[in-house]
């Protein structure tokens, strides 16, 4: 549904969580996804072992670690990962560092990730003139135009702001909220991910 209302990236939430999926379902999922779809696993805290692992046994393009992960254990999965997004809490401390994280993007959210509330996209600062950025957090098909005039982020990241009730998406929000976000980045001249990156990646070389 996500890919027929027109999103470039689709999620999957190894981490624990009410919209936590398994490998069995992913592996299924995947088998009717168009190539040139980014498929990203999203994991929290984990080994970066098992993050690996669950990207070899189901075929994903990508991960988002949503943790508290070192700039080492970030090195170490995207040296065996195509496509890796590392998230911040906005104003985090960390993002002083966030070179050393040596990932294609970095996304940033608000203070209770997956709880639908937005954050003061001032602290994004110079951040997208600088990284592909990743913004999330309390998105939704009334608010994500206004977001990326602001921030001019590389993407934008939702899930509960298009949701009829807890994990289940909604349709007319799913695709609202891709109209809006496709609308507003053409008009601050932002192109659009269409998520070539990650799938090329993919594919290897």
């Amino acid at each position: 549904m996500a890919v027929a209302m027109g999103a470039d990236a689709i999620g999957f939430v190894f981490a624990p969580s009410r919209r936590q999926v398994t490998i069995e379902t992913v592996r299924a999922i995947l088998r009717e996804v168009p190539d040139e779809i980014a498929t990203i696993g999203v994991f929290r805290d984990d080994s970066a072992q098992r993050i690996v692992d669950v990207v070899d046994r189901t075929g994903l393009s990508g991960v988002q670690l949503h943790g508290r992960e070192s700039p080492g254990e970030a090195v170490w999965i995207r040296a065996r990962v195509p496509f890796v997004v590392q998230a911040f809490v906005a104003g985090d401390p960390r993002l002083a560092r966030v070179d050393d994280y040596g990932v294609d993007a970095v996304l940033l959210d608000a203070p209770s990730p997956g709880a639908g509330q937005a954050f003061d996209w001032a602290l994004v600062g110079d951040l997208p003139a600088r990284h592909r950025v990743v913004l999330a957090g309390g998105l939704s098909p009334d608010n994500v135009g206004r977001a990326i005039e602001v921030v001019g982020p590389w993407g934008v990241d939702v899930s509960s702001g298009v949701e009829r009730g807890p994990g289940r998406k909604d349709v007319r929000l799913v695709r609202r909220f891709v109209e809006e976000a496709r609308l507003a980045g053409s008009d601050v001249g932002v192109t659009t991910p269409d998520a070539a990156d990650a799938a090329d990646a993919a594919s290897g070389p």
